[in-house]
């Protein structure tokens, strides 16, 4: 089996004809490792579903040591009140402050779409129609996470990174996830597609 480049119009249809899972709300968890492209990927996947709101992990976690008390945070003010048929929201974290900041309401939106490490947790994937793991090297993750953030944080990388490991090797999010994407591609593609890996469930 090889790498496939697939539409990203292809996997919204996939979302849109599906039955919610999340309350009304059909919910989209983009999972994988700092540095894989799961941000990027969000944003386009969210133009392809005719952009829905987008929550991004990042607002959540409480600090460089928050990945085991994000899950629980998406799952109290998001994933449980949609199930509910509630509207959900959260306070942005303020990582500069150390402390969490203004509430986000984000309603109950027909398609929401979660992308960071954690949003694939079991807690929250069994309520949510799609899946979708990215994944890219350590080295190349590492050499965009550095690029973006200073040389200074490598410390903040390399122990976010050791978070995640253990949350992945207890999770197996890779494992379960619907869709395997390329976040480092040597295929060539367009902003309009992704490069699906073998053994997807797609």
């Amino acid at each position: 089996m090889t790498a496939e480049v697939i539409a990203l119009s292809a996997l919204a249809e996939r979302v849109l004809v599906a039955r919610p899972r999340c309350g009304a709300t059909r919910l989209v968890c983009i999972d994988g490792p700092s540095g894989s492209g799961k941000t990027e990927l969000a944003a386009r996947f969210a133009a392809a579903l005719g952009d829905p709101p987008v929550l991004h992990m990042d607002d959540i976690y409480p600090g460089w040591d928050g990945l085991v008390d994000a899950v629980p945070e998406l799952c109290r003010r998001v994933v449980m009140p949609l199930v509910a048929g509630e509207a959900a929201g959260y306070r942005r974290y303020d990582w500069v402050l150390g402390e969490y900041a203004e509430h986000h309401d984000l309603g109950r939106p027909p398609v929401l779409v979660v992308e960071g490490v954690g949003s694939g947790a079991r807690a929250v994937a069994g309520f949510a129609v799609m899946l979708i793991w990215i994944e890219a090297p350590r080295a190349e993750r590492f050499r965009r996470g550095i690029e973006r953030d200073g040389e200074s944080y490598r410390p903040h990388w390399e122990r976010w990174a050791r978070q995640e490991d253990v949350h992945f090797a207890a999770e197996g999010t890779r494992a379960r996830a619907d869709v395997h994407v390329d976040g480092a591609p040597a295929q060539s593609h367009d902003a309009g597609s992704v490069v699906v890996l073998p053994g997807s469930g797609w």
